[in-house]
């Protein structure tokens, strides 16, 4: 039997090889072909327009990383099996597999309350099946429940190939150079100690820019103000739609999105596996097929919504640390009031027009999977303790911003 090998070029780190037969047929399973129709950063291109990356790039990239982390452990004399190996590499390819179209607005709307980890491992149990248990120690892995607990911190963690990757790759795609760090550099200095994940001594300063990029990308990239109001818009128009659709059913969809529009979508529909296929047709083209049609549906809410998500006609969204005072709150809403009005849309469709909430960034958090610094005298430091920098132990408070948003025409 000839056993097939793929090398694939990536912008990032080039070459990449796909190791074995397991991996590649991973790979090509259809489940997973799929990524290549989700965007990694969702909505993130109506800012930086490069950023059209998917998660199927994300997941090979992340793959790659791994295996250099394997590789270098074991030039330390750190025992790592075939089979250990394939399953860490099968945990961190398939890491993604459950995130859908614009994933978080997904989790607001289609399959409301369902994270897309739950429906991940769900399609990690189900292609467990498919594969004759093939997969029973990636899953072991990916849900933390292998001894050398390390392997799980490679693919989970605060400092783990998935975040390693993606803070490279959406940096390059937006060109945003804060998020460049040295995924080299960090992958060169880590360890094992005790069956845990640990960065040795020489390597804290890659870590201090590590945890430093993650931070700026949230507020730069994930959480830019523009980003999140094109989030929010996507939100209030499916949640719309779906209000239309179980009132009189009058409403256009692609096939794949139908389904989830209907009906109102729990964890435990995913047990059965014509939901898991259901999903895995859901992609980013069935979300902007139907977008353009809303924008001529007779609902005024839908339609009004769905043309200024097309033709770019975001809302205005002010992210600030303090919340809007309640009386700033009132004039606004009192100009959205008016805009409806012009629009001959009733006044009790208002919360589709104003919205107010708040987002949270935490680059660190220092109780959770801590990033473990071995000093050269043996001892285990957290990254915070063993670092010099004092302004590396503010990145484990959670910073809130509070947002009010609303179309920009209402500002005049």
């Amino acid at each position: 039997m000839v056993h097939k090998t793929r090398i694939i070029n990536d912008p990032i780190y080039g070459f990449i090889t796909i190791p074995n037969e397991l991996i590649l047929q991973l790979i090509e399973h259809p489940w997973f072909q799929r990524l290549r129709n989700i965007r990694q950063l969702g909505l993130g291109h109506y800012v930086y327009p490069g950023a059209i990356h998917t998660r199927f790039h994300h997941a090979l990239g992340a793959m790659h990383l791994m295996h250099e982390a394997i590789h270098n452990l074991r030039s330390k004399n750190i025992p790592i099996s075939a089979k250990e190996e394939e399953g860490a590499l099968a945990a961190i390819l398939l890491h993604d597999i459950g995130h859908g179209p614009f994933s978080h607005a997904l989790e607001h709307t289609l399959v409301k309350g369902v994270s897309h980890e739950a429906i991940g491992k769900k399609f990690l149990y189900e292609l467990n099946k498919e594969f004759k248990g093939k997969l029973s120690l990636a899953i072991r892995i990916f849900e933390n429940k292998y001894p050398r607990a390390f392997f799980h911190q490679l693919v989970s963690s605060q400092l783990d190939m998935d975040r390693l990757d993606y803070l490279m790759r959406d940096s390059f795609f937006t060109g945003v150079n804060e998020g460049v760090i040295s995924t080299d550099r960090i992958i060169k200095m880590l360890n094992v100690k005790n069956n845990e994940l640990v960065v040795e001594q020489k390597g804290i300063y890659s870590v201090e820019k590590f945890l430093i990029a993650r931070r700026l990308m949230y507020w730069q990239v994930y959480l830019h103000k523009t980003v999140l109001s094109t989030e929010l818009l996507l939100i209030k128009i499916l949640q719309r739609a779906k209000e239309i659709v179980q009132k009189d059913k009058n409403i256009f969809s692609t096939p794949a999105l139908r389904p989830f529009l209907e009906k109102q979508i729990t964890i435990q529909d995913f047990n059965h596996k014509e939901w898991l296929n259901a999903f895995a047709a859901l992609d980013d083209t069935d979300i902007y097929a139907s977008l353009k049609a809303w924008q001529h549906h007779p609902d005024p809410v839908l339609s009004t919504l769905s043309r200024s998500m097309v033709q770019r006609k975001l809302f205005r969204l002010k992210l600030q640390l303090k919340n809007v005072p309640p009386e700033v709150r009132e004039v606004k809403k009192k100009n959205v009031l008016k805009y409806l009005r012009s629009n001959k849309i009733p006044s009790e469709y208002l919360h589709y027009f104003f919205l107010t909430g708040s987002v949270n960034n935490r680059a660190y958090h220092y109780h959770r999977s801590n990033i473990r610094i071995l000093m050269n005298n043996g001892a285990l430091l957290d990254v915070t303790q063993a670092s010099d920098l004092t302004n590396l132990r503010t990145l484990s408070r959670v910073v809130t911003k509070h947002y009010m948003a609303y179309p920009k025409t209402c500002d005049d």
